[in-house]
């Protein structure tokens, strides 16, 4: 055998066996653990199922109390249902409806003790027929709660429903309530396109909402719920179908398999060439070395050194393709941390508009849960002189989903009036002998901005005063019109306090994301005034001593040129 041909078959030998070995070894890692992480996401998956459904059931329960506790404080229900009375037989067939939607729920039966219906929310017609199945199988069932099939006018519609029970005098009514736990609550649970959730109701091969777009090759996780049949009369079990199709694996393996074929043919025949100019070529895996290194970078980490040699310059190829590795897993795992910061601090802007806003909601309830103990009689006139409170508040919190569903904090610039929101928060907000918020403002404040935006910061600017008393002192407010250099007209907004105040080097670090003196604040409230502001046009000052309060202001383009009449 010639030498020539001997470094043909040793560079084959060298080049093809560890491609075909390394190619082999590769397949199947990736397809064990590719399987291994469908099957740990469709787990996971599983149990955030559970924990959804766990988090609906208390929602739906939590909303049949408080519709008992208003149903109790409510005289035309006493009359109309102890009685029977028949001026107020609309009323009552009425009362479900007007209150369903309310309560956030989908489904609504007001029964008696003996089971018949009152009042239905999602079929007005229901009232008088005699169903005492529905609660009992729901008061047999785990936790009080299962699925069921609910009539409707058009039809029927699968609900996550629960039971719950009132007494008024010597009587008891029995409230079933639920939400729709259709497509669209599969889709929900699902929260990753590749994971599909399906239903599978007892009695049925496959129920008509179950979703068959997923293939028979697929990773498969069931969950039982219990399932409420009033037909049958009978408590059995529905199915959660959580499934991960495979199908990305299988085109994934079969892509690698016509790669690595066509690999090995280009290995051996760079390898025959090889070895025909070997003598002459001896420098060139240096070459290529050198080649390959000048094309990494961080967004391509992907180049390959192995070229199977022992001697000095394939622990060079090793030592550069460990290096590679290192470098691919800290991108890597930079990336995910900026990823986790970004969504943590939007988690944490999250719950701290949301907390602002619930704020006036909870005022509301306090004052009406004391009236309702005080004096039921006023409740009715007591709720409608706080429900535009909680419209507001709640149009607030809609309003700041979908800016946040947008990932935007920027809304469309409209004409603001900064006084009624300033009127609104001081309301909730003023508790007397306690906290006092005063407010003196300027005539037709109107700013340019939107309304989640200019409420963000006031409520925020307030909240921080308040915070400041320690419990006890004045806030107050001060709107004002401002002109500044050419000629431009603004609106300034003042926040005043009576709290202990803040030192020069506090006072620098104020507006820092996270920074609080607080033991449980989040360091976020003035740190979102500022970026809000900044959005809006706007500027934002402040001024404090220790031991005499502190004053924030900010400044909003103004709407209008208003007048200098001051109103307390």
């Amino acid at each position: 055998m010639t030498f020539r041909a001997r470094i043909l078959i040793a560079f084959l030998l060298a080049t093809v066996v560890p491609i075909v070995a390394l190619g082999l070894l590769v397949r199947r890692e990736m397809t064990q653990r590719l399987t291994s992480q469908y099957e740990r996401r469709v787990d996971a998956l599983v149990r955030v199922v559970e924990e959804d459904l766990a988090r609906t059931r208390v929602s739906v329960h939590e909303a049949l109390a408080e519709i008992g506790e208003e149903i109790i404080a409510d005289n035309r229900f006493r009359r109309a249902a102890m009685t029977e009375a028949q001026d107020e037989r609309r009323y009552l067939l009425d009362y479900a409806t007007s209150v369903m939607p309310v309560a956030g729920l989908s489904m609504l039966q007001i029964q008696d003790e003996s089971g018949r219906i009152l009042s239905s929310g999602h079929f007005r017609n229901d009232y008088d027929r005699v169903n005492p199945n529905l609660p009992r199988l729901l008061g047999s069932a785990p936790e009080r709660s299962a699925l069921v099939r609910a009539r409707t006018p058009g039809g029927s519609f699968l609900a996550l429903a629960c039971v719950d029970s009132v007494a008024m005098g010597n009587r008891r009514f029995v409230l079933v309530g639920g939400v729709e736990a259709e497509s669209r609550f599969l889709q929900d649970l699902a929260r990753d396109g590749a994971i599909r959730v399906s239903l599978e109701l007892p009695g049925d091969s496959l129920s008509a909402i179950v979703d068959t777009t997923v293939t028979a090759v697929a990773i498969v996780r069931t969950s039982t719920i219990p399932f409420a049949d009033t037909e049958r009369d009978a408590l059995t079990t529905a199915t959660f179908r959580v499934a991960h199709a495979t199908t990305e694996l299988r085109a994934l393996r079969s892509s690698i398999d016509r790669w690595f074929v066509i690999a090995i043919a280009l290995a051996a025949l760079l390898a025959t060439i090889a070895a025909a100019w070997i003598a002459s070529r001896l420098s060139r895996p240096l070459v290529d070395l050198a080649e390959k290194t000048s094309r990494i970078d961080l967004d391509r980490l992907d180049v390959d050194f192995a070229n199977g040699r022992k001697d000095e310059i394939g622990l060079l190829a090793g030592t550069l393709s460990k290096l590679t590795a290192r470098l691919r897993e800290s991108t890597v795992q930079l990336k995910d941390a900026e990823r986790r910061a970004t969504f943590g601090d939007l988690a944490r802007q999250v719950n701290h508009d949301i907390k602002n806003g619930l704020t006036p909601i909870r005022n509301v309830f306090r004052h009406l849960s004391q009236q309702s103990k005080e004096d039921p009689a006023k409740l009715p006139g007591a709720f409608d002189e706080r429900s535009a409170t909680l419209d507001a508040s709640i149009a607030y919190l809609e309003n700041l989903a979908t800016n946040y569903a947008r990932l935007s904090r920027r809304g469309d610039r409209t004409r603001c009036d900064i006084n009624d929101v300033v009127r609104k928060i001081s309301k909730d907000r003023n508790d007397p002998g306690k906290i006092d918020v005063v407010t003196k403002l300027a005539g037709n404040a109107s700013v340019w901005g939107d309304d989640v935006s200019v409420r963000r910061v006031v409520e925020n600017l307030v909240a921080n005063a308040i915070e400041s008393l320690g419990g006890k002192g004045r806030v107050t407010i001060t709107t004002e019109h401002v002109r500044r250099d050419r000629g431009e007209s603004r609106v300034r907004l003042t926040v005043a306090d009576t709290g202990a105040g803040m030192d020069a080097a506090t006072r620098d670090k104020i507006f820092d994301d996270f920074y609080t003196t607080k033991p449980e604040g989040t360091g976020l409230g003035l740190s979102i005034v500022r970026r809000l502001m900044m959005d809006l046009d706007g500027t934002i000052a402040v001024e404090s001593e220790i031991g005499k309060g502190s004053r924030f202001m900010v400044e909003f383009p103004a709407a209008e040129i208003a007048s200098r009449k001051v109103e307390s």
